[in-house]
């Protein structure tokens, strides 16, 4: 059955929200609390997801790793600032298995560099798998397929 209850909808929609939201106001200390400890973060072209091929972008496996992100981002990663703007679709519920969501939904996220118009950085979907947890809803996979083959620039922020 891939029916959630109206609670759950509503959870599972605010965990989206929450995640568009710690990003785009580099929150990195709320977004590495979205995660459980075991969590699997990629950002990878939609090509080598479609082929099976592993390589990605951007391939964080555990917690720690999203707090060396977070670090990298805040500390020592110097780039041209900007900020980011998610738009993200309703997730789509595909199933659910003991105590997991698996769902996907639609991104875009837009980039605006100061003194600059705003531009399409990255397009694309989320294919995750959300554990209940007693804390609320925490992302086990959040893997970023997105559709160009190329991104501009480099990746700083998480996607």
């Amino acid at each position: 059955m891939n029916t959630l209850d109206f609670d759950t909808w509503l959870a599972l929609n605010r965990l989206y929200a929450d995640y568009a939201a710690a990003v785009d106001s580099a929150d990195w200390d709320k977004w590495i609390a979205l995660f459980v400890d075991d969590c699997d973060y990629r950002v990878q072209p939609r090509e080598n997801h479609e082929r099976g091929f592993p390589l990605a972008t951007l391939a964080l496996l555990s917690k720690g790793m999203l707090r060396d992100r977070a670090y990298g981002i805040k500390e020592t990663l110097f780039h041209d600032p900007y900020y980011q703007r998610h738009v993200t679709g309703a997730p789509l519920v595909e199933k659910i298995e003991q105590g997991v969501i698996v769902a996907q939904a639609n991104y875009a996220v837009f980039r605006t560099k100061l003194s600059q118009e705003s531009t399409v950085f990255n397009v694309g979907r989320y294919l995750d798998r959300i554990r209940v947890t007693p804390e609320g809803l925490r992302f086990e996979q959040r893997h970023c397929i997105y559709d160009s083959e190329m991104i501009a620039n480099s990746l700083i922020y998480p996607i």
